[in-house]
């Protein structure tokens, strides 16, 4: 192939998971200082933290998940209401590496895009944590339109939403289940592990980012 048909086959479109990815995200950041993260453990285990944060992703205000557990297990509520009192607290910043993918990729004009499992009430605590955010065209926020990853319908929305060509889209998750599930629906799905593997990934593709070992 030559290096202009290598050129016009590369990918046009990138599609970012937000959360590991563009910024780092600790659920105990929020209690650092006031519990001992092995009660925080404890109490995230008894109340289902994980299914409820994946609920307040799909769209579930947290009020209503706190006044659940104040329920199921009132000596629970107040400390779990800590963590969406204090969300920014989960955010540790940028991913190392990713911004400075973020940046080279957008200066070679390609069309960069976010699809994200984020409840809506915290999603502008992303930006301010990791710049980068804010140099995408346009982010997808599962809890504004009540689909998650790696539900197809989420993905496809982002692809109708963002006019993607799915073959000719990257899509870059950290999760497994995630990345499988794009590529059900045809992106070329890519595992994040890390900036320096993604930047590997890119370039074999065809993108323009600076070689890793330069």
């Amino acid at each position: 192939m030559s290096v202009r048909a290598a050129r016009d086959a590369a990918p046009r479109a990138v599609l970012l998971d937000l959360g590991n990815v563009l910024v780092g995200w600790d659920p105990f950041g929020p209690y650092a200082g006031h519990m001992a993260r092995a009660d925080v453990e404890a109490m995230f285990a008894q109340v289902g933290f994980a299914a409820l944060n994946r609920r307040a992703d799909g769209g579930t205000p947290w009020a209503d998940l706190v006044a659940e557990v104040a329920v199921a297990a009132p000596q629970h509520a107040r400390a779990l209401e800590r963590y969406p009192r204090h969300f920014a607290d989960s955010l540790t910043g940028p991913v190392p590496g990713s911004a400075e993918l973020v940046g080279e990729l957008r200066a070679a004009g390609v069309a960069l895009y976010g699809l994200t499992n984020w409840s809506a009430e915290h999603f502008g605590c992303a930006a301010p944590a990791a710049p980068a955010i804010g140099l995408l065209r346009d982010v997808l926020v599962s809890g504004e339109v009540g689909m998650l990853k790696p539900e197809p319908a989420f993905f496809r929305l982002a692809i109708e939403r963002f006019g993607l060509d799915p073959a000719r889209t990257v899509f870059v998750d950290d999760s497994p289940e995630n990345v499988a599930g794009a590529a059900a629906v045809g992106l070329d799905a890519v595992r994040f592990t890390g900036a320096d593997e993604l930047r590997r990934q890119l370039r074999a593709r065809g993108l323009p980012v600076r070689d890793v070992t330069a």
